[in-house]
């Protein structure tokens, strides 16, 4: 797309409008579209024609098809689309189509919420709460053909990540509490959807292991089986965070489900520059090729039951302190055997280095 529709923008536009869009013969018309082989010196597909809805402007040759709306196309149960769409992800579905998962970012409480996420049986985590995910299946063509409840009564269910057993983590960004706003249980965790087995979505579970913060988005390495993790917090910024499996995990469908609440090693980044100083904030790499040394700092209470996650680390005084000291200003010594022998990595940054918080992500 040109300029003028960035990926951000046209995600942001239509979350802010309620949609879930599906642009179709994307990958074709990269090569096929009448201005793509057109003056090669000049980026993007060509001018955007109006929409005559008024939805989206797309350059010659795309189209695309409206396959969610919150409060207009109806699930499988009768009721109306929820609302708020963010984060979704797409899994290659039957006979061609594909199988969205989409989150819903609602926090109201599930009494004042015109569209909620629909409470079905079994398939709820807090009656209390609105938010959730919905799965739609699409055709060949992009056509809609269903949609269906995939976990209920979560809140603010942000972005998330696929994993490479074809599930999606959903992740709620909020650190609300049991009692808040209607709602029975505490927020702030990941929950696992299967897209094609609902059977596996029933009596959802939060991840526990994957700490209690207000969360944005995942990775899974699918060799070494580590998640990433970022946060979307300020005051402080949110941190970058880092769950290393325990040994015997493997990683499958039902394999994060059966984890404990401090199984693996949870820890969160921590950066050194060159001359070995603390490096607060990851925005202050501005320049292409720059290089810190990277730590993982042991989380001490990753439940977050009296302190946010972000806040359990002592501001390093020295370059000593930054590299010897941890949270609370003990040692930063190792949680468990696996800790002991925590790896230092390199993070080579390509351009700006930081997060969608203002500031950038900091480094405890």
């Amino acid at each position: 797309m040109t300029e003028s529709l960035s990926r951000r923008g046209f995600l942001g536009r239509g979350a802010a409008a309620g949609l879930g869009v599906v642009l179709l013969g994307a990958s074709d018309v990269l090569l096929t579209a009448p201005n793509a082989a057109a003056a090669p010196a000049a980026p993007g597909y060509g001018p955007l024609i109006p929409d005559p809805a008024g939805r989206l402007a797309l350059p010659l040759g795309f189209r695309y098809s409206v396959v969610t709306e919150a409060g207009v196309t109806k699930l499988d149960s009768g009721e109306p689309t929820p609302s708020h769409h963010d984060g979704a992800g797409a899994f290659r579905g039957k006979a061609g189509g594909t199988t969205i998962v989409y989150n819903h970012e609602i926090r109201d409480p599930l009494a004042t919420t015109p569209f909620p996420v629909p409470h079905g049986d079994g398939l709820v985590y807090d009656p209390g709460s609105a938010g959730g995910c919905t799965i739609v299946e699409t055709d060949r063509d992009g056509n809609r053909v269903r949609e269906y409840v995939g976990v209920a009564g979560t809140s603010t269910n942000c972005a998330g990540g696929i994993t490479p057993w074809n599930t999606w983590l959903t992740c709620e960004e909020t650190e609300d509490r049991a009692g808040a706003g209607g709602r029975r249980k505490d927020h702030g965790y990941v929950f696992e959807v299967d897209p094609f087995d609902l059977a596996a979505n029933r009596d959802p579970q939060p991840i526990k292991a994957l700490g209690r913060f207000s969360h944005e988005a995942v990775a899974v390495d699918p060799q070494r089986g580590d998640i990433i993790l970022t946060e979307d917090a300020g005051n402080p910024n949110g941190l970058l965070y880092r769950w290393a499996p325990p040994r015997g995990y493997r990683g499958r469908k039902g394999g994060l489900r059966a984890l404990g609440p401090t199984d693996g090693d949870f820890g969160a980044m921590r950066c050194t520059d060159a001359a070995g100083a603390h490096v607060d904030d990851l925005s202050r790499a501005i320049e292409v090729g720059t290089t810190y040394d990277v730590t993982w700092v042991p989380v001490p209470d990753r439940d977050a039951r009296t302190t946010s996650t972000r806040n359990q680390f002592a501001p390093a005084r020295s370059p000593a302190d930054a590299s010897s000291r941890a949270p609370g200003g003990a040692t930063a010594g190792p949680t468990s055997s696996r800790a002991s022998r925590a790896r230092r990595a390199r993070c080579r940054t390509t351009g700006r280095c930081g997060s969608t918080t203002p500031g950038g992500r900091r480094s405890p």
